[in-house]
This record gives C-alpha cells, sequence and structure tokens, in this order.
C-alpha cells in the first residue's frame, strides 16, 4: 500500500494508507432522520481572494459537490457558516448562491434549506427595525428561491440587543411574516464568537427559556431549532422541552453519533457541517439504521468521530478549512484555496493529522490521488519526503 512521512507535533510519523472503501450512495434516501449537511463553498483560484476581497466562486464546482451530497441522500443547508458566512462569504454571494442552488435542487430532486440572516447591513443596526428589516428581505430571497428558510443568528442583534424581550420582539415579527415552517438557529460563540449572550443571555439556562418560549409561541411557523453548542447534555435537555411536532437539529459536531441515534424519549435530526464531509458512511449508517440495524449504524459512524472532533477543534470557526482540504484530498476539487484566503487558517500538522484520520474513516475514494495531493502540499510546505 501507498505510504508517506507526515509531520506531527511529535516529529515525523509514516502513514501507510488503508484504503478502505468509500460507501455507495445508498438505493433510497434516509427515512427515519432528516439529514441537512451545511455545505462548504469552492474558491475561484484565479481570483484575488485576498481578506476582505468580495468572495468569488467556482460555480460549476461549488454546485458539483451539492449534487454529490443530493446523491446520498442529503438535504443541503446552504449559504450558512460552513459556506464562509459571514468569514469570506458576503450577502451578495450568497444570494447567487441560493439562486443557484435552488436551480440545482429543483433540477434534482434535492432538499434545499438556505441562511436568512441580517448580513446584508452596511453598519451596525441603529434599532431593532433595521433588523426585523434585514431578515425579512433575506427571507424574501429564499422563499422566492423556493427553498426553506433557515433564521440565522444575527450579529446584529447580538450587538444591539438589551435583553430576552428585544430578541423576543424580532423573531415574533419575523416568525409573523414567513411563508412556510423555517429552522431557527442557535449558533454558539465556539462557532462565532461575536454571537455570545445570544437570547439575551450569557447564561445558558435563561437563554434557553428564552428560546423555547418563542418557539412554542409560534404554532406552525417553526419546523425545528438547529442548536451548535457542542454540549450533548443541553441539547437532550432542549430537545424534551420542544412542543410536539418541532425538531431538534443537531448541530454538534462533537457527538452527533449518539444523538442522532437518541433514546427512549426521542432524537435528533441533523444539520452538520461535518455531513459536508461524511456523507458517504452517514447515509449507510441512516440506512442502516432505518433498518433497524444500531449495531452497523454505530460501526459506519464510529471511525468519523475522531475526524469531526479534530476537524472542529479550537478555535472552532476554522473548521472550513479542514472541510475544503478533505474535499481536495477526495478528489472532489482541483485545489485548495478557500474565500479569504482561509487555506491558511490551520497549521501544517493539523491537516497532516486530518489526512490520517480520514484515510482511517474511509472518505478518500482513491488512496493515491490523496496521498499525492498531500505530498504536493507538504512540499510546498516545506516538508520533503
Amino acid at each position: 500500500m501507498t505510504a508517506l512521512w507526515l509531520p506531527s507535533p511529535e516529529g515525523r510519523v509514516r502513514h501507510t494508507m488503508a484504503g478502505t472503501a468509500v460507501p455507495a450512495p445508498p438505493a433510497q434516501a434516509p427515512r427515519s432522520r432528516v439529514m441537512l449537511a451545511a455545505a462548504h463553498v469552492v474558491a475561484d483560484p484565479l481570483a484575488t481572494g485576498s481578506p476582505g476581497d468580495p468572495a468569488a466562486l467556482d460555480w460549476d464546482a461549488t454546485l458539483a459537490y451539492r449534487r454529490h451530497l443530493w446523491r446520498y441522500g442529503m438535504g443541503v443547508a446552504e449559504a450558512m457558516d460552513t459556506a464562509q458566512r459571514g468569514m469570506g462569504l458576503d450577502w451578495p454571494c450568497a444570494r447567487e448562491l441560493i439562486e443557484r442552488s435552488a436551480a440545482e435542487a429543483k433540477a434534482v430532486g434535492g432538499r434545499l434549506a438556505c441562511g436568512a440572516g441580517t448580513d446584508q447591513l452596511a453598519g451596525p443596526a441603529r434599532t431593532l427595525d433595521d433588523v426585523v428589516a434585514a431578515y425579512t428581505a433575506q427571507c424574501e430571497t429564499v422563499e422566492g428561491a423556493g427553498a426553506q428558510v433557515v433564521l440565522m443568528a444575527s450579529r446584529a442583534l447580538a450587538a444591539l440587543g438589551r435583553g430576552p424581550d428585544d430578541y423576543h420582539e424580532v423573531y415574533d415579527r419575523v416568525l409573523k411574516q414567513v411563508s412556510g415552517p423555517v429552522i431557527v438557529h442557535w449558533l454558539g460563540p465556539m462557532f462565532d464568537p461575536a454571537l455570545d449572550g445570544y437570547w439575551g443571555h450569557t447564561d445558558l439556562d435563561a437563554a434557553t427559556d428564552t428560546l423555547v418560549r418563542i418557539v412554542a409561541e409560534h404554532p406552525g411557523a417553526v419546523d425545528g431549532v438547529k442548536v451548535s453548542l457542542l454540549d450533548a447534555g443541553r441539547e437532550v435537555a432542549l430537545r424534551r422541552r420542544l412542543p410536539d411536532g418541532v425538531r431538534l437539529y443537531t448541530g454538534d459536531d462533537f457527538h452527533y453519533a449518539e444523538l442522532i441515534l437518541g433514546d427512549r424519549s426521542g432524537h435528533s435530526d441533523a444539520l452538520l457541517g461535518v455531513l459536508d464531509a461524511i456523507a458517504p458512511p452517514a447515509a449507510a449508517a441512516i440506512h442502516a439504521l432505518d433498518h433497524g440495524d444500531v449495531d452497523r449504524y454505530r460501526a459506519l459512524l464510529a471511525p468519523t468521530v475522531p475526524l469531526a472532533r479534530h476537524i472542529f477543534g479550537a478555535p472552532t470557526q476554522y473548521y472550513k478549512t479542514g472541510l475544503v482540504f478533505l474535499a481536495w484530498l477526495a478528489g472532489h476539487q482541483d485545489h485548495f484555496r478557500m474565500a479569504g484566503g482561509l487555506e491558511s487558517a490551520r497549521p501544517v500538522p493539523h491537516l497532516a493529522r486530518l489526512f490520517r484520520l480520514a484515510d482511517q474513516a474511509g472518505l478518500l475514494p482513491d488512496p493515491d490521488v490523496a496521498a499525492d495531493r498531500m505530498r504536493q502540499f507538504l512540499a510546498v510546505a516545506g516538508f520533503s519526503q
């Protein structure tokens, strides 16, 4: 088997490729769980791509990746944190991404949910009216494209809000205007430090109370709540408090295997960035769960968990770099460049370990191609074989 030397904090490590086969797309889409993969974007490698520049995307490669996810029975969560929303992807590019992805979804019959936020505001919001107007405009774009709204957490509201009553007013007004049930997203500060104190509280128990109250007061307007706090116990407790018919979409890229499996009181569905990377084994695992084969479900997902915890390790907001690196290794795109130069956000030993874990998890369709690309990357980084 192919072998190569990799850098690590302890020195050089020799890695022999495992060559584990990547699961083929299942014959049927998942039935027992709703699975939405938050998808990354592929930058145009010939664009300037400097930090602060407007994002320029390779549209063919970006949309091809969404077709890959749909082939595996995943729904796509578009224009969200994983797509570098707020970290390179501005609203004009996000709007075009939503519209293009919606056209692709209609062509293949794929499920699509899209992020609606407030990031088109030119500066800090001055009033709650500004926040509501921004949310409303983006919701209209998403619903006009025929997609489901994911009501993203708002940096503008986090900066402006003075307490839970302000959050209640904004969400009440927005939820009364949407056409169809939305997914409300609680993104924790480990993913975006600007969202610390969301729902008007730094105390997470009090913040949870505000969220539950808002959801309960809008029956029919909320399909589910996506929680990205990396706290499995807190997610389960929230799941048990949600009104009947409201889903809990896990955003926990550390504990997703156990949360999706669930317990006697219920389970979480998923809207996850890690599904961007692990769609093949995840689809096979849910297919096994559909048929009551819990042992196979666990066996398929277990090797992906160490990889996920590594990709989403602190500082967590730079997980996008790992997802794009893995997509390049797996042959889904022909370069490792990102909007805003974010490919430099993780050190070389981190990406070398990611390569090892991805190989062990069976996520590299052509081990020789992956190894060759890893050698090229290491050579540019000054690490010779």
